[in-house]
């Protein structure tokens, strides 16, 4: 009766709440990310790949965020969530939320999904179902690969507990020697090696057959365990506190931040937050690994033994060669707007005559790309200065820089090295870049460098210097350009190549600027400049004004901008958002925030762009580039905001609004208690991830948001 009253005094106090909490948003953006896997138009594939996102997103936000709640509560300090809970009632509210996202996700793979792999050319198939014929090339795999790499790893009174990796497949053993008392079990762990393939394969005539890896280690754990009784072998993993960084731990004061530091240097590994295991586990197993690493059953988490722990797996079957017809394939970008004669004409002069603005991956990243190459060859060309957050693996942005270098240009990189899992990718290129003779930073202090702005120095006829500017909302990466939705400006414009040289002054020197023209930076002034600009709107509406406030984003959680757009929903100003991903603001409620609408749009690509749009008394203000509203943004990142001065650019910014506000194909709509429904409206389908395709200058000339 106790744990009934307080799961519902924890429900009423979320729902009093004028905020949202951060994570319990997360969760339910991961279940729009599940409900494109329910698509039943998408093939199998592209299906699995969605749950596959849904499995490594899971995984990422128990070793940030729940990582990041762990810091407070395993140091004792106080922490409240924007829903009021401190911090234990809330942990154990949002494992309970994640453990309900957990049984849905493998419900749906066990019922929905898994049915359709034989009709669709393979199967994942358990060891005791292969032929004998296959049962022998399994082992005789075993045997040759998997066996000599394999090292258990016992744990009893002369061996110390070992370190078990951080989303590895684990097999625990228990064993008793019967020579021995008949009580004195014991257990080893065995980790599935991580370098071999999930998967198995055998041809089974017109099926491909995936035998999992550690099953077959499983079934041969024998080979492993000589002479021994092997009392039962449990499949698991752990998910440990990854986040050790003032970047997602938002509200601990830096003081502390660095004691934990120190702290934490003599510890080989984080805590375990989270653990997956097959049902029915042993229970003396159990027992000892909660002891262990201090777990209650709120960090364990069941698994269906017919379901399948981690489904990032699956993309050994989904990107299989066999396969690649079944996926869907991605339509080839079209030219951008105001530069239909990409591919015919040399960049440097057209970008003498206007501006260019890119919205891949509907525009090919190919005009950046092709900017860099040429410059690094260019003759003229004196110096190239860049902002890099992630590179794909084998960059051409990289490639070209170092051409630059060895051509005998000025270029200075400013490498961010904290870019979360892509660390060792960026040291290694940033490395690369400095011995090829670049000036690289690494990242600047405490703060994370996330604005995108390449700055090209180019001196032509009669002493005249040009400087190439692009200015983008996201990263110089080949790679995921193809799938993710962003923004970008080329352009040689006086006015942005000032902000721009002034700001890579700011971030590699020891300039403060006094003013930006057409920029707004943080960690300085962000903040307040966009409240200031919400502001505008809500004195607009008071004296009877239109005024509009429309964004589109990933991540809206700064309380301080909230309040601001609270206010001017109060004011009557018409808030329209478009957030992808977390949303800390509630819409909808009465007295409060009647006038803001909030959708999230989730399908076949990932919205990454930001756009800003002030109505401005008709005369709108348009903003582009990196920042989300949220505290690290504000305060603790490089980011940057760049405004649209030409009509026809800014146009295109809204359109681009416009058919985010009109699609009713990958629409959410976001409801006071923030949970969302599927937009309905009733009208034909509108997908702009295929709109976007057929843009035309007068579909953009005529766009209107008021």
């Amino acid at each position: 009766m106790e744990d009934v009253v307080a799961v519902e005094k924890i429900a009423h106090q979320i729902e009093e709440s004028n905020y949202i909490s951060r994570d319990l948003s997360w969760i339910k953006f991961n279940y729009r990310v599940l409900d494109q896997a329910m698509h039943t138009d998408r093939s199998i594939f592209d299906r699995l790949k969605f749950l596959a996102i849904t499995s490594s997103n899971l995984d990422e936000f128990c070793t940030i965020r729940l990582g990041s709640l762990y810091n407070y509560i395993d140091y004792g300090k106080e922490r409240f969530d924007y829903s009021g809970l401190r911090e234990e009632p809330f942990r154990i509210h949002l494992l309970s939320e994640t453990k309900k996202f957990c049984r849905d996700q493998s419900d749906y793979y066990v019922n929905h999904l898994r049915p359709l792999f034989r009709s669709n050319g393979f199967a994942i198939v358990a060891y005791r179902d292969l032929s004998v014929e296959n049962t022998q090339r399994v082992n005789d795999y075993f045997n040759k690969t998997i066996f000599p790499m394999l090292t258990p790893m016992v744990f009893d009174s002369y061996h110390t507990f070992p370190v078990l990796m951080n989303n590895r497949l684990l097999l625990g053993v228990v064993s008793r020697n019967p020579t021995e008392n008949l009580n004195q079990q014991k257990v080893s762990f065995v980790q599935v090696p991580q370098n071999l393939p999930r998967y198995y394969e055998l041809w089974d005539g017109e099926v491909i057959q995936f035998v999992p890896i550690e099953e077959i280690i499983r079934n041969n754990i024998h080979s492993l365990f000589r002479n021994v009784e092997i009392i039962s072998t449990n499949l698991f993993r752990i998910n440990r506190n990854g986040d050790f960084t003032l970047e997602e731990s938002e509200d601990i004061e830096s003081n502390f931040l660095e004691d934990l530091r120190i702290k934490l240097k003599t510890r080989r590994t984080g805590r375990v937050v989270r653990m997956e295991v097959e049902e029915n586990p042993d229970p003396w197993m159990m027992r000892l690994l909660r002891i262990q690493w201090d777990l209650d059953e709120h960090n364990i988490f069941y698994t269906p033994k017919e379901s399948s722990i981690d489904f990032s797996g699956l993309l050994q079957i989904i990107n299989h060669k066999e396969f690649k017809a079944k996926r869907a394939q991605l339509p080839e970008p079209i030219k951008p707007l105001n530069f239909p004669e990409q591919g015919d004409r040399d960049l440097f002069e057209v970008l003498k005559e206007r501006d260019i603005l890119l919205h891949h991956p509907y525009n090919s990243m190919e005009p950046v790309l092709e900017l860099v190459e040429k410059a690094a060859d260019d003759p003229h060309v004196l110096s190239i200065k860049i902002t890099i957050y992630r590179v794909a693996k084998e960059s051409r942005i990289t490639s070209a820089l170092l051409k630059a270098a060895e051509n005998g240009k000025h270029v200075s990189v400013l490498f961010e090295v904290k870019a979360r899992f892509d660390e060792e990718n960026n040291l290694r290129e940033a490395q690369r870049l400095q011995k090829a003779g670049c000036f690289v930073i690494y990242g600047i202090s405490s703060l994370k460098t996330h604005t995108k702005l390449l700055l090209i120095v180019r001196k032509e006829e009669e002493d005249k210097v040009y400087r190439y500017v692009h200015l983008s909302s996201g990263n110089y990466n080949e790679s995921t350009s193809r799938l993710y939705v962003d923004i970008g400006l080329l352009t040689t414009k006086e006015v942005y190549a000032n902000d721009v040289s002034e700001f890579f002054n700011v971030i590699t020197g020891h300039s403060q600027p006094s003013t930006y023209r057409n920029l707004i930076t943080s960690p300085r002034d962000m903040r307040i400049q966009l409240c200031n600009l919400v502001k505008r709107e809500a004195e607009n509406a008071r004296n009877g004004i239109p005024a509009a406030v429309i964004i589109k984003l990933n991540s809206l959680q700064d309380k301080e901008f909230i309040d601001e757009l609270y206010e001017a929903s109060r004011a009557g100003v018409k808030i329209k958002l478009v957030v992808r991903g977390m949303c800390c603001l509630r819409p909808g409620r009465k007295g409060l925030s009647e006038n803001i609408e909030v959708i999230s749009v989730v399908g076949e690509y990932l919205e990454h762009s930001r756009i800003y749009y002030f109505h401005n008394a008709d005369n709108p203000k348009v903003y582009i580039g990196s920042a989300d509203a949220m505290v690290r943004s504000f305060d603790r990142r490089i980011e940057s905001l760049f405004l649209l001065d030409e009509e026809i650019l800014k146009r295109q910014a809204i359109n681009n609004l416009r058919f985010n506000l009109k699609d009713n194909v990958n629409a959410y709509i976001m409801q006071e208690d923030g949970t969302y429904i599927k937009k309905q409206d009733g009208l034909p389908p509108f997908n702009i991830h295929k709109e976007f395709y057929h843009v035309t200058k007068e579909i953009v000339m005529e766009a209107k948001l008021l």
